[in-house]
């Protein structure tokens, strides 16, 4: 393990009103119960509820978190269980209570009062249990009872391995999200679905019931706090809005409009965004990423989203945003998050700061079998490209099992960050991790959002699906050549290393090249960017994913450390790196 680090947000963690923001910005009502803060736990053999419990964890951070105050490590034939006492008025008549986990990864069954309300599996996606008939006057007792994988089966477990070290990062588990409650309509609004269409002006909305009941319902659109427009519709229906005037929605400009929606007794609050992304030609005839019909370059950073208290669970609400910030003041408009899904609160705070976000399913399969392919394919990447998917073994996707759960969550994924404007690319599989049948996973994802722009096979072994030719590239010059039929990204590269002893977690220093000082790395980027960059634009390159936010445990090639107190490059400098960048974009491809 590495040494104790405390960010300055987890110093001043206050465990009674501990990330009490509402977790669900995109579908916001007025009732709401936080059930983040102190919890009784134990770690067991059995899945039996303990006869005593080992003491207290602060929920919503894994026993694995410094924050949680438990400190220890689930094995995977142990059983993670919770126990937490809330008091609760029972629903009146017409109206339900919904309790809802934001993650807990990875398999748990959860009861309420000594009744099992039912199980999950994935540790990335929300479910919701309806307790009304549950829920008692007074008293209640909450219980959930985890168990907990990792990289021992072919579960998604992103960057986590029980034998950390390097680019694999320390396992955690159980809850990792707020747990709330809320009080709805024994009717009331379940799924709500946003697809902005800027070419004729207009958003779709589509609203489902949670018993897919049609009812009469209206929409107000309001822009700035003002109405804009009021229209009306039926659920379960895909209703268009057409809007007066289209503000769009850019990361210079990230302008949002507020969306109030009552059906029924039911009403909720959301927002939405006017944006367009695409593939088109330059005036150049070359491809290009565009955003609103403009060329335009997705200048981005590797963010693998974990802290050195926190882990996966971010300090605070702040935290989020101040990597947001972070980078954008930096000069980059685009976050590729890794490996990982965030609650919902870090999408919306990418939608309101405007920053482009390239999200990545979260990939299972056995990944140890890649690590020679790792090696050999980053030295050699010209036989990989040969490489066929179909061949399930190699791609580590021979077990039928784990396909079917990939595909599943898929099918989860999209559903639950749909509706945020930000996120323009899905990146379906990351250097052949988990990789199978390219496209029938393309075919699967397109059927559920042709708004989005797919990166299928991330650095490795390409198969010519989706809008984007991507590249890793941590050791050789870099040449781009135009393509007939997909625009080029290189969404890996960098990963400059430079080890600062009092603000790293450990004293191991992984990277790709070693620097000792703010200057002489500031200097290796903007080599890096002169050599690798510039030229390219001219003959296609229109995406980047330096490597990365911040240095995660062994690896120390961030831009900021770990416990993000110290930027590692000159900000002017690096902000100065970054206009040329886009000004040479804009000379080569800009209209």
């Amino acid at each position: 393990m590495g040494k104790t680090m405390l960010t300055r947000w987890g110093k001043t963690i206050d465990p009674e009103h501990v990330l009490e923001e509402y977790p669900r910005p995109g579908m916001q009502r007025d009732s709401y119960v936080c059930l983040n803060g102190y919890w009784d736990y134990a770690i067991t053999s059995s899945p039996q509820f303990p006869a005593q419990y080992d003491g207290q964890i602060l929920v919503p951070f894994s026993p694995e978190a410094l924050l949680s105050g438990v400190n220890r490590l689930l094995r995977p034939a142990q059983y993670l269980h919770y126990r937490r006492c809330f008091r609760a008025e029972k629903p009146a008549d017409g109206k339900r209570l919904l309790l809802h986990f934001g993650a807990v990864d990875q398999n748990c069954d959860v009861y309420m009062n000594g009744c099992r309300l039912g199980g999950h599996t994935g540790g990335y996606w929300h479910f919701t249990f309806d307790i009304t008939s549950y829920v008692q006057e007074g008293e209640n007792l909450l219980q959930v009872v985890v168990r907990d994988l990792t990289d021992t089966s072919h579960h998604a477990m992103g960057k986590q391995s029980l034998e950390r070290g390097g680019m694999w990062y320390t396992p955690q588990s159980g809850i990792w999200q707020t747990v709330w409650m809320e009080y709805v309509p024994a009717c009331s609004i379940d799924v709500l679905r946003l697809c902005p269409d800027v070419d004729n002006k207009s958003l779709e909305v589509r609203v489902t019931m949670h018993d897919a009941r049609r009812l009469p319902m209206q929409l107000t659109v309001r822009l700035k706090g003002e109405d804009i427009l009021r229209s009306v519709g039926m659920t379960g229906d895909t209703c268009r809005i057409e809007l007066p005037s289209v503000r769009l929605w850019t990361p210079e400009d990230p302008a949002l409009y507020d969306l109030i929606i009552r059906a029924g007794e039911d009403e909720v609050t959301s927002y939405f965004a006017m944006r367009k992304i695409s593939v088109e030609k330059d005036a150049k005839g070359i491809l290009r990423l565009f955003l609103n019909d403009r060329p335009y370059f997705h200048n981005g950073v590797l963010d693998q989203g974990y802290y050195p208290d926190g882990l996966y669970t971010a300090p605070s609400d702040e935290a989020m945003v101040s990597d947001i910030l972070e980078m954008k003041a930096l000069g980059f408009n685009m976050l590729r998050k890794h490996a990982k899904i965030e609650p919902d609160r870090w999408y919306y705070h990418c939608d309101r700061l405007g920053m482009l976000v390239w999200q990545d399913m979260v990939n299972g399969g056995d990944r140890r079998k890649n690590v020679i392919k790792a090696t050999v394919s980053n030295v050699l990447p010209e036989p990989f490209k040969l490489s066929r998917d179909e061949n399930l073994r190699v791609f580590t996707r021979d077990n039928e099992i784990s396909r079917e759960e990939f595909a599943r969550e898929v099918m989860m994924t999209i559903p639950q960050l749909y509706n945020f404007p930000s996120i323009v690319v899905w990146t379906v599989f990351n250097e052949a991790w988990g990789e199978y049948r390219a496209g029938k996973v393309i075919k699967m994802i397109r059927e559920m959002d042709a708004s989005r722009l797919l990166d299928v096979a991330s650095g490795w072994i390409d198969q010519a699906g989706g809008e984007l030719s991507s590249i890793h590239n941590y050791f050789l010059p870099l040449k781009v050549k135009p393509q007939a039929d997909r625009c080029v990204a290189l969404s890996e590269f960098g990963g400059y290393s430079l080890h600062i002893p009092d603000h790293s977690w450990t004293d191991n220093e992984f990277g790709y090249r070693k620097y000792h000082s703010k200057a002489t790395l500031t200097h290796a980027i903007e080599q890096l960017w002169k050599r690798d960059l510039l030229d390219n634009i001219e003959t296609g390159l229109s995406a980047i994913v330096y490597t990365e936010v911040s240095d995660v445990e062994d690896e120390t090639n961030g831009l900021l450390t770990y416990d993000r107190e110290i930027l590692k490059v000159d900000a002017e400098k690096m902000r100065g790196i970054n206009r040329g960048l886009l000004e040479t974009f804009e000379k080569h491809a800009g209209k």
